[in-house]
């Protein structure tokens, strides 16, 4: 790691990550072919390489500048002049945002400052507040990485493209004042992310559901929930006429029809569980999928080659997509689908 923040340099990637998986981000770069670079704790920085979407990387921008000015009106002065001159048309989605780290959540006031600074200085009509709306406005979204040591780079990625709609790919989600567990916040994170979400009438299966996290937020949007776990769910659960508790293994069960939904959230190896999702692909048990994968503490990086060729290649899972979220540790996040 170096001693101090490097600046990125322009026409670059620049992406974030939780801190400590900077070797698994940067492995899985050079595994690309993109040539990455440690600048920082939480930054990497790559070359670019078409429909890159690194599994460890919580956001990522093309590089438009590195700034080092004295003061932050300078900074936000050239930040602003940098952006204006973006191709016109598009709409901006303005954030900033410091690297999830110690040193770097010291300057969370330091970037709310920038970021008000830099929209103070652009024309109000082209700005979007709501970055949800941002895809849908086919705004660009504007990153302002506040990093320690002085530097700030400025990127942007259009926000089709985006890996994340949050500051930074910092998304976090509020813990609702029922949910058993940091389970629900996973959850709520990996639909924030998704074109469409289950909904009222949808069939899903939660396996692992104990003591019922994901089931909770599935019901609370009006879906209908067979919960699959051997132990038992929170007792308003267990009385949900929308809940059917099957107590049994998850590896026992088999649907009596098909699903629209696949949930599974289990404290198991990681292929086993990988395995177990490619049978429901395999047999056509669900058309959507929303998994949790837990991680070796070692050799990341070829286990998740593992799971996506057994997805993929023995599940016949399509537009498979694995990230580690904002609110994941030692574990990814995999969402696909069967249209067939």
């Amino acid at each position: 790691m170096p001693a101090q923040t490097l600046a990125a340099r322009p026409g670059h990637w620049l992406w974030t990550c939780r801190a400590g998986f900077e070797p698994h981000l940067y492995e899985e770069l050079e595994w690309a072919g993109a040539h990455p670079r440690l600048l920082g704790e939480a930054l990497v920085e790559s070359e670019a390489v078409t429909g890159l979407s690194p599994a460890f990387a919580r956001a990522g921008y093309r590089v438009l500048v590195s700034l080092t000015a004295n003061t932050p009106d300078a900074v936000a002065e050239a930040a602003a002049k940098v952006v204006s001159s973006l191709p016109r048309g598009a709409p901006w989605v303005v954030q900033a945002f410091t690297p999830d780290t110690p040193r770097g959540n010291t300057l969370t006031a330091p970037a709310e400052a920038l970021e008000a600074a830099v929209r103070a200085r652009l024309p109000a009509e082209r700005l979007v507040d709501d970055a949800q709306r941002a895809r849908d406005a086919g705004a660009v979204m504007v990153g302002l990485c506040v990093a320690p040591d002085g530097l700030t780079v400025v990127g942007a990625v259009p926000a089709r493209e985006a890996l994340s709609l949050a500051a930074g790919g910092r998304r976090r989600m509020k813990r609702a004042g029922e949910s058993p567990s940091r389970a629900a916040m996973k959850l709520e994170e990996a639909l924030d992310g998704l074109a469409f979400e289950p909904g009222r009438g949808d069939v899903c299966v939660d396996l692992g559901a104990a003591p019922g996290g994901w089931t909770q937020r599935l019901v609370a949007r009006g879906a209908r929930v067979v919960a699959v776990d051997p132990a038992r769910l929170m007792p308003e659960l267990a009385a949900n006429k929308r809940v059917q508790h099957v107590q049994e293994s998850a590896f026992a069960y088999a649907p009596e029809e098909p699903v629209d939904w696949l949930f599974c959230d289990m404290a198991w190896r990681p292929l086993e569980v990988a395995q177990l999702l490619a049978k429901w692909g395999r047999r056509n048990w669900a058309r959507h999928l929303v998994a949790n994968i837990k991680l070796p503490m070692k050799d990341k990086n070829p286990m998740l080659l593992r799971v996506r060729q057994t997805l993929t290649q023995e599940g016949a899972w399509e537009g498979l997509t694995v990230r580690q979220l904002y609110h994941d540790r030692d574990e990814v996040t995999v969402t696909a689908h069967r249209m067939k």
